[in-house]
């Protein structure tokens, strides 16, 4: 059976790749241009070393035995490894479940069961809140929940460990890479599942609608756990 599209009238096609083919297309084109930049962090990464950082995050993750189609959730403000891991399980083609900071007990426990989360990386603490502490109270009710790592030292450990070389998996840019939650004020947490598709171009058209272009720097103060910050803020870029 063969598959169709339909759009609307417009100049421009939609891009038909994976997020993982695209960035490893900007990474090969601007390896010398600054690519990330983390004030509070002291970080700066051209695309190739953010490339390099990427795959090296990409293996890390390939040898915990997580495959295209897990789930592996992000608990965490905006950091340098935010990105990393955003574009890590894109190019292994995980399904990055993006959990809100500001997120408490019973909304992390809920969302982590919902969408079936294998693994987790999290911040240590954010704004007064023990993220280890949480983690720990709602862990032994997560039977799927099999890795746990925290920024910082754990995270870097993982990151070393990683295998040279992977056999990196063929993916499809209509299957599902993305899950993003509401934010539950008016009843549970509500998981939206999007692809390579959906949020690639979602990004590239905010770009060209800005007319960017790589002399552009965009400064993103949104978080990263929602499409503005992760899809139209470091996508479109």
């Amino acid at each position: 059976m063969a598959l169709s599209y339909s759009q609307g009238t417009g100049t421009t096609p939609l891009l038909g790749e994976t997020i993982g083919a695209n960035f490893d297309r900007a990474v090969a084109t601007f390896p010398e241009r600054d690519a990330l930049i983390v004030r509070h962090q002291g970080l700066r990464l051209t695309y190739g070393e953010l490339g390099e950082n990427v795959d090296w995050t990409a293996r890390a993750l390939h040898a915990l035995g997580l495959r295209k189609g897990d789930r592996l959730g992000i608990w965490a403000p905006n950091c340098g490894e935010w990105v990393h891991v955003q574009f890590a399980t894109a190019k292994l083609g995980i399904i990055l479940v993006n959990i809100n900071p500001a997120f408490r007990t019973t909304e992390l426990a809920y969302a982590l069961r919902q969408s079936g989360c294998r693994a987790l990386i999290a911040a240590p603490e954010f704004k007064g809140s023990d993220y280890r502490a949480i983690v720990d109270e709602v862990r032994d009710d997560l039977p799927e929940l099999e890795h746990v790592f925290f920024l910082g030292d754990e995270v870097h450990a993982l990151v070393r460990s990683a295998p040279a070389e992977i056999e990196w998996p063929e993916l499809d840019f209509d299957e599902p890479i993305n899950i993003q939650y509401t934010s539950g004020t008016t009843g549970a947490p509500k998981g939206a599942t999007l692809s390579h598709h959906n949020i690639l171009n979602n990004g590239y058209f905010v770009g060209e609608f800005c007319r960017y272009t790589e002399e552009d720097r965009v400064c993103i103060p949104v978080p990263f756990y929602h499409c503005f910050g992760m899809v139209m803020g470091n996508l479109g870029c």
